[in-house]
């Protein structure tokens, strides 16, 4: 795929959503950075449904240690792998009041140190809540990527490292959040939608159908 394929691709995302964001559900970087935790592996309708009433009583490093990892375990257990995020909120709450003030550190190996929090969590962050142009690379990612060719690789990070250097810079901003929601909504895993596609003569997918739903 050449640069200006590329270009119109992001153009038309750009135009249908001049300004995307994170579906999840938060009011400052320590409730995005622990939705994101909590993301892994789960929907963020889930992760919203359990954080409406989490963040009303511990939206700060200090009251989340107060609430405790048993009660915080009752707030999340509908949430996969609830135990051991558990765990790791509370050391990561922990560990941002003694270490950076109870600030979420706008720094990757920074944030790369906390409990919990891995390069996909650490660029989320850093592009949402800091307008940093990261681009985190998740699954729906992966395959937006691989099957459009915009950026294909083997790994999460092979790809990252390709939308990083083959996006154009006016749209790494927002790029994460386009590939994601395509992905989420329209180029799904096993029944792409691509009737539904505005990058339908664009995508080099090989095996495109008209499908709509």
């Amino acid at each position: 795929m050449n640069r200006e394929k590329r270009t119109e691709i992001f153009e038309r995302m750009r135009a249908a959503d001049p300004n995307p964001t994170t579906e999840l559900s938060y009011d400052s970087p320590y409730q995005l950075l622990v939705s994101v935790i909590l993301s892994a592996q789960a929907t963020d309708v889930s992760v919203n449904a359990a954080t409406k009433n989490l963040f009303k009583v511990a939206n700060s490093p200090d009251k989340m240690l107060l609430l405790g990892e048993a009660k915080l375990q009752d707030f999340i257990r509908t949430i996969g792998l609830f135990r051991a995020k558990a765990k790791n909120i509370m050391a990561t709450s922990r560990m941002l009041i003694e270490q950076y003030d109870g600030e979420i550190p706008r720094d990757r190996e920074q944030l790369e140190s906390l409990p919990g929090v891995g390069r996909k969590t650490a660029n989320v962050v850093l592009n949402t809540a800091f307008g940093m142009p990261t681009i985190a690379v998740d699954t729906h990612i992966f395959r937006v990527g691989n099957r459009t060719k915009i950026a294909h690789g083997k790994t999460p990070r092979e790809v990252e490292d390709r939308l990083v250097r083959l996006v154009p810079e006016e749209f790494q901003q927002g790029a994460h959040h386009w590939l994601i929601l395509h992905g989420r909504y329209v180029c799904k895993a096993r029944r792409p939608l691509c009737g539904n596609c505005l990058i339908h003569d664009l995508c080099e997918y090989r095996r495109k159908n008209q499908d709509t739903e």
